[in-house]
């Protein structure tokens, strides 16, 4: 059983499955799907954060392939640019590209199939193209005069044809040279499986790819969001420096279910933050989506991304108080400061009475910038998601993002572009997520799980920056809470709140801001404008893609993907 954002990793995810091959067989290969499918939205030189169930060890776990900060990225380089924020796009934002080792460590670790079985499919859709989505052409468009006038490399790739129109072909030879290339060099070096996938991830982090990232890096002054040109801080040394990881999940027990995320390197354990407040609340005896339901959910999220902002980082640089923020008398706390009107305050908590630390930028409460660029008004989200189910009990979640074609110029030799991930970085040396060298920036990346009496229940997530663990709150309440079956879970109307800094440059807030879909009645929405919440609405099928896949106690497995943007497809046999 498979669901993702795109019918074609759907697509190829199956196949994977009748081949014989397992969860992660089937999810690898579709992360590579996605990658040729939806490059407006992730690519090879971003990152991606998996969360997954192996039936062989009776156990969750996840794996971190989120790259780190380069060894030369320090506060000091930026602040001797003039620069207090990290562009959004361009050279300076690149981390070390994470999710070709991700995908090629859960291949090898727990895969079963050949590395040739899960690169043929994105090879194929590489070199022959696949259908451009109306997002693609718009993405393009947008930045058609940046690639014209300052990437030549990206207006290579991507207008060498013309401007690609929604319904054409569009293909990336170049990047099917690439795959083929990480093919034909572990194929060469040896016939055991094992052995070949070692060979890619060499290839990759230290061979001819790490070469060309290098070379351009050094070489290419780029235009970013700053309006600066500047060459990059990323280097081949810290490609070999790093590779992915597993870690334990954070959990929290919620309705039955216990939920497992990635850690605070992500935004992961706001989701669970959220359930922890609304668990002493009343939201089961509301109606969902009343006033009152909506404005009890988007209060409490305010809380627990207060404390994102103040809190949350990479563990292995900062003292992340993990277990204060999800305890049960913290939560209690938290949740007796919701009250009947909008908070347009940002009121980070003090867990195990440590006073918050909120970052300067954020703490000044920024109020107007171009936003993230891939997460626009008329757009359902930023990022990818893709879950799969096995007839052996495996099940996994992935939300691979970042490495987008608009990110950063193409790399002409290789047919992809790097992340800009490092924008997630403050440059404020006191806070729990301020760049340093070999750190990992706090991510908006958040894919779900939810385990039942210890096993495997529930794969889900979405797309959709600092959106995602609100989106994907709404689809799981709907479904425990109220009894939605899946597909109604995913359709039923959703909203968020941009009531604190973006994740992305230029970092922008809106206190009170809440948006929700068209289809909420009016008397809800005046309603919540008297409660003084700055209500904007969004199209009646306009914000989440939240999909999921679901193994019943009995064995049965179940999936939906959300309808918005017609090109999400859950499929199984």
């Amino acid at each position: 059983m498979v669901s993702s954002t795109h019918w074609l990793a759907s697509a190829t995810a199956m196949r994977v499955l009748e081949l014989g091959g397992n969860a992660f067989d089937a999810v690898v290969a579709g992360g590579f799907a996605l990658q040729v499918a939806q490059p407006h939205l992730n690519g090879i030189g971003g990152e991606v954060p998996i969360v997954f169930w192996s039936a062989e060890e009776g156990a969750c776990r996840v794996l971190c392939a989120q790259g780190v900060a380069p060894a030369s990225a320090t506060i000091t380089a930026f602040s001797e640019r003039g620069l207090n924020l990290i562009p959004g796009t361009g050279m300076l934002a690149a981390c070390v590209p994470g999710a070709f080792d991700g995908w090629l460590l859960l291949l090898r670790d727990y895969g079963t199939l050949r590395l040739r079985d899960v690169l043929v499919d994105a090879i194929e859709l590489a070199e022959n193209g696949v259908p451009v989505l109306p997002e693609i052409s718009q993405t393009i468009a947008e930045v058609e005069t940046l690639f014209r006038d300052e990437w030549p490399t990206s207006a290579e790739l991507w207008l060498g044809q013309g401007m690609p129109q929604p319904g054409a072909t569009l293909r990336n030879r170049t990047l099917a040279e690439t795959y083929k290339r990480i093919l034909r060099e572990a194929e060469q070096t040896s016939h055991d499986r094992d052995e070949q996938i070692e060979s890619a991830r060499r290839a990759f982090y230290q061979g001819f790819i790490a070469e060309a990232i290098d070379a351009f890096v050094a070489q290419t002054e780029v235009l970013d969001a700053s309006g600066r040109r500047s060459r990059g801080l990323l280097t081949g040394g810290d490609l070999a420096r790093w590779s992915a990881t597993y870690e334990p999940p954070v959990t929290l027990e919620f309705d039955g279910l216990t939920i497992c995320k990635p850690g605070p390197w992500s935004q992961g354990p706001v989701f669970l933050q959220q359930l922890a407040i609304l668990a002493r609340s009343d939201i089961a005896d509301l109606e969902l989506g009343s006033e009152p339901y909506i404005h009890t959910i988007i209060e409490a999220a305010k809380l627990a991304f207060a404390d994102r902002e103040a809190w949350y980082g990479d563990p292995a640089y900062t003292d992340v108080p993990l277990d204060g923020l999800l305890a049960s008398d913290y939560a209690e706390l938290r949740a007796q400061m919701t009250g009947p009107e909008a908070s347009l305050e940002m009121r980070p908590g003090r867990p195990d009475g440590r006073p918050p630390h909120l970052p300067r930028v954020a703490a000044a409460g920024l109020s107007s910038g171009a936003g993230e660029p891939t997460l626009r008004p008329s757009q359902s989200g930023d990022t990818c998601h893709i879950d799969v189910a096995d007839r052996f009990g495996n099940m996994v979640a992935a939300t691979p993002s970042g490495g987008w074609l608009q990110s950063s110029p193409a790399i002409p030799k290789l047919g992809f572009c790097l992340g800009t991930r490092a924008q997630m970085f403050w440059l404020d040396a006191s806070h729990p997520n301020s760049l340093a060298p070999g750190k990992r920036p706090r991510t908006t990346l958040s894919p779900s799980f939810a385990l039942r009496d210890g096993e495997a229940y529930m794969a889900f997530g979405t797309p959709g920056g600092d959106q995602q663990d609100q989106w994907a709150l709404t689809f799981l309440l709907a479904h425990l809470k109220f009894g939605f079956n899946l597909q109604a879970a995913v359709d039923a109307p959703t909203f968020h709140s941009s009531h604190f800094p973006s994740s992305f440059f230029p970092r922008q807030a809106s206190p009170g801001r809440l948006v929700l879909e068209g289809r909420t009645p009016e008397t809800v929405l005046a309603g919540l404008r008297n409660r003084g919440h700055d209500v904007v609405i969004a199209g009646d099928w306009a914000l989440g893609w939240v999909c999921a896949v679901v193994r019943e106690p009995h064995g049965t497995l179940r999936a939906a993907s959300s309808p918005r943007g017609m090109h999400a497809y859950a499929a199984g046999r």
